[in-house]
C-alpha cells in the first residue's frame, strides 16, 4: 500500500476569501505547508492576502471572473504550483464539477468525493438516501413539478407546508404557506427566488413543524472507510433562514433525541462513503422531541469553531490529514465532549433598518481578552457591497453553558469595531433573551419577537461617552489630534462649559456641553462614563465607544461647519426611486417613458449576496434611468427618476425596498 502523502510536501492554495481563508491559512502555517491565497480586486488589501506565502489575482469583483471562475482559479493553482485545493465555505465549496475539475487536473481536493457531494447538493436526492440509510425525513412531497401536483400534495400533508428549493441552500427560495388559498403565490415566488439563486427552480413540499429547532451533528471521516461523529450544534437562531448564534452542544435535548440524531449522522455519512468534514442538518420538534433530516452539508461550516472548543479538534486539520490519505487519529470511543461554547456571527448590517447591509471602513478594533476572534478584518479594511455581510465571528467558551454565555455577555460589553454599522448589539439584547437563557430558541423566535431600537438613545449616550473620553485623555495630556487641540470655548465669560459637535458614523450630529478643562469640576457627565468601564478606543480623529454592545463611531466638527447650511447633494425625494444602501445594480425593469403604478418593481440591487428588490409609491412616467445592471451605487444615490405631471399624481417618491 502505497505510503499516505506528507502535509508538509503540500503547496495549498486556498479558494475562497476572507474569514475562512484566514482560518484555513493558519492550520495550513502550524502545519508546515506551503500556502496560495487567491484575491479579486476588491481584496487586493486584504488581511487573508498577505498571510499566505504567495497570492494570485483572479479578477475584477464580478464573481464569475473571480471567485466562481473554476478555469481561473484552476489556472491559479497552475501559476503557483499548487498540490492541493482547499475550498472553504460558500463559493464553490459544495460544487461536484469544481472537485472533479481539481482532481482531474492533477490536484489533491481538500474535501468529500465529488459523489458524496453530488448526492447530496439536490435536497431531492438527498432525502432518498437519508430515508434509505434509516434517517427520518419529514413528510413530503418532490416526485412532480407540476403546480396542481404540489398543491394536492401541500393539501394531503396538512398545512401549514413549507416550499423549499430543491437546489442550493442559504435561506432562498424557501416560503411557508399557512392558508391553501396564498399556495400558488407563494410557490411562484418559491421558483422565482430559486431560479434566480441557484439556476434551478424545483421546488419539495414537506410538512412544516410549528416550533421547529435546527440542531446539526459534525461528522468526519476519511478514505480507508472510517467515520465518527463530534456531536450536536444548535443554530435555531435564524433570520431569512441565514444563521446569527450557534452553540456546541445543543441544549434541552432528550437523551434519547440527542443520541438519535448523532447515530442518524454517522449512518447517512457511512452509507455514501464520507470522507472529509462535514454536517448533517435536523429539523428537532422541540415539542415532541421528534427529528427529521432537513440536509447535509459536504464541506466545513461557518460554526465549526464551536465543534473545536468541545472538542478540542482541529477540524481544518482533519479535512487536510484526510485528502491526503491519513486515517483518522481517533475513534468514536474517543471523542469526549467538554464544556460550552457560543459563537456569535458580526455582521456589517444594520438591525433597526430591517438588517439592512452595511459598508465602510474599519477605523477602530478592540478585540476583547480571553475569546476566540475569526475574523476577515483588521484596523483600516474595507467593508464593499460586493461579498457578505459576515466580517467576523466571536466564540466564547466555558466549562458549562451558563458560564460560556455569561462570557460571550462580557466580550460583547467590550469589543469595539467602530466606523460601521454591525450587528453587535443585537447579538447584546439577544443573550438577555429568557427564551436564549433557558435554551428554548426556535427558528420562529425572531419572526416573532420585536427587536427594540433605542437608536437615538444609544447614540446620545455614546456621545456623552465620547465627550467624557476626550476630556479625560486631555487632561492626562495624551495628543489625540483634534481632540487635543479644540481649545476652550464659551459664549459668556464665565460660562464652566464648552460645546463639541460630534458626527455619528451613519450620519447625525449630536452637541454635547463639556465641562471647562481649566480647573472647572462637576458638570454633567456620570462619573461611571469616565471610568475604565466604557469600552472604547481613540485615535487621532476619532472616537469609538461601546453601548449596550454596539460601537459608535464620531468625529470632532468644527461647530462653524455645522452651522452652515447643509449642500445640495443628491437624495431621495417625491419623482425619485434611490439606493437605500450601498449595492450593485442587479437588474432595471423599466425604459424610459414606461408608465408604473404603486408598488411596480422599477430596480433590483444586490447587496452582500441578497437581492432587494425597489419599488415605487405612486404612479407617473419613467423619466431618466441613471444606472444599469453591473453599477455599483452608493447610499441616497438617486437610481430612477419620474415625470410625475398628471390629475392627481404626487409622483412615485419611494418606499422600502423588499427586503424578503
Amino acid at each position: 500500500m502505497t505510503e499516505p502523502a506528507r502535509l508538509t510536501q503540500q503547496t495549498l492554495l486556498v479558494a475562497n476569501r476572507g474569514e475562512i481563508a484566514r482560518r484555513v491559512l493558519a492550520t495550513a502555517h502550524r502545519l508546515g505547508m506551503a500556502t496560495v491565497a487567491i484575491y479579486a480586486d476588491p481584496d487586493a488589501d486584504a488581511p487573508f492576502v498577505g498571510e499566505a506565502a504567495m497570492s494570485i489575482r483572479l479578477g475584477p469583483a464580478d464573481l464569475s471572473q473571480s471567485y466562481l471562475s473554476v478555469e481561473r482559479l484552476l489556472q491559479a493553482a497552475s501559476e503557483s504550483g499548487a498540490t492541493a485545493v482547499h475550498p472553504g465555505y460558500g463559493f464553490l465549496s459544495e460544487n461536484a464539477d469544481f472537485a472533479r475539475a481539481v482532481i482531474d487536473a492533477g490536484l489533491t481536493w481538500v474535501g468529500p468525493h465529488p459523489e458524496a457531494i453530488e448526492s447530496m447538493g439536490l435536497k431531492t436526492s438527498a432525502r432518498r438516501l437519508a430515508h434509505e440509510a434509516g434517517v427520518p425525513i419529514i413528510p413530503g412531497f418532490d416526485r412532480s413539478q407540476d403546480p396542481a401536483d404540489l398543491a394536492a400534495a401541500a393539501d394531503g400533508i396538512g398545512y401549514p407546508v413549507l416550499v423549499k428549493a430543491a437546489a442550493g441552500g442559504g435561506g432562498k427560495g424557501i416560503r411557508i404557506v399557512e392558508d391553501p388559498a396564498d399556495f400558488m403565490a407563494k410557490l411562484n415566488e418559491a421558483r422565482t427566488e430559486a431560479e434566480r439563486s441557484f439556476g434551478n427552480g424545483d421546488v419539495i413540499v414537506e410538512r412544516y413543524i410549528t416550533r421547529p429547532r435546527h440542531v446539526e451533528v459534525q461528522i468526519v471521516g476519511d478514505t480507508h472507510g472510517s467515520l465518527i461523529d463530534l456531536g450536536t450544534r444548535e443554530c435555531s437562531v435564524q433570520r431569512r433562514y441565514q444563521k446569527l448564534l450557534e452553540e456546541a452542544p445543543a441544549p434541552n435535548l432528550p437523551d434519547e433525541t440527542r443520541a438519535g440524531l448523532r447515530a442518524r449522522a454517522r449512518d447517512l455519512g457511512s452509507s455514501i462513503g464520507y470522507d472529509s468534514a462535514g454536517t448533517v442538518e435536523f429539523i428537532v420538534d422541540d415539542d415532541t422531541g421528534e427529528f427529521f433530516f432537513l440536509e447535509m452539508n459536504t464541506r466545513l461550516q461557518v460554526e465549526h469553531p464551536v465543534t473545536e472548543y468541545v472538542t478540542g479538534l482541529d477540524l481544518v486539520e482533519l479535512q487536510l490529514r484526510s485528502a491526503v490519505g491519513r486515517p483518522l487519529s481517533l475513534d468514536q470511543d474517543a471523542v469526549t465532549i467538554g464544556g460550552h461554547a457560543f459563537e456569535a456571527r458580526v455582521n456589517a448590517e444594520d438591525p433597526a433598518a430591517g438588517f439592512t447591509p452595511q459598508i465602510g471602513t474599519v477605523s477602530h478594533l478592540e478585540i476583547p481578552d480571553g475569546v476566540r476572534w475569526d475574523s476577515a478584518v483588521i484596523r483600516g479594511s474595507v467593508i464593499s457591497p460586493h461579498y457578505d455581510p459576515m466580517v467576523a465571528k466571536l466564540i466564547v467558551g466555558g466549562s458549562d453553558r451558563t458560564t460560556a454565555l455569561a462570557g460571550l455577555r462580557r466580550a460583547l460589553d467590550r469589543l469595539v469595531i467602530g466606523g460601521l454599522t454591525t450587528n453587535t448589539g443585537f447579538h447584546r439584547w439577544l443573550v438577555d433573551r429568557p427564551e436564549l437563557i433557558e435554551g428554548r430558541i426556535t427558528t420562529r423566535f425572531l419572526d416573532e419577537t420585536e427587536i427594540p431600537v433605542d437608536g437615538d438613545r444609544d447614540v446620545e449616550t455614546a456621545a456623552h461617552r465620547a465627550a467624557a473620553i476626550w476630556r479625560r485623555d486631555t487632561r492626562a495630556g495624551r495628543d489625540h489630534g483634534p481632540w487635543q487641540s479644540l481649545p476652550g470655548f464659551t459664549l459668556t465669560p464665565h460660562r464652566p462649559h464648552h460645546h463639541l459637535f460630534l458626527a455619528h458614523h451613519t450620519g447625525p450630529v449630536v452637541e454635547v456641553a463639556v465641562p471647562d478643562t481649566r480647573g472647572v469640576t462637576g458638570g454633567n457627565l456620570a462619573p461611571s462614563v469616565t471610568g475604565n468601564n466604557v469600552a472604547a478606543s481613540v485615535t487621532a480623529k476619532s472616537v469609538a465607544v461601546n453601548v449596550n454592545g454596539a460601537t459608535h463611531t464620531f468625529t470632532l466638527i468644527d461647530r462653524s461647519d455645522h452651522w452652515a447650511p447643509a449642500g445640495g447633494g443628491e437624495g431621495g425625494s417625491a419623482g425619485m426611486v434611490i439606493a437605500p444602501f450601498p449595492a450593485v445594480v442587479a437588474e432595471v425593469t423599466v425604459a424610459v417613458g414606461d408608465e408604473v403604478n404603486a408598488g411596480d418593481v422599477v430596480v433590483v440591487i444586490e447587496a452582500m449576496k441578497m437581492l432587494h428588490s425597489l419599488p415605487v409609491a405612486g404612479p407617473g412616467t419613467v423619466a431618466e434611468i441613471r444606472v444599469k445592471p453591473g453599477d455599483q451605487v452608493e447610499s441616497n444615490q438617486v437610481l430612477v427618476t419620474f415625470d410625475t405631471d398628471g390629475p392627481g399624481s404626487d409622483g412615485p417618491g419611494t418606499v422600502e425596498p423588499d427586503l424578503a
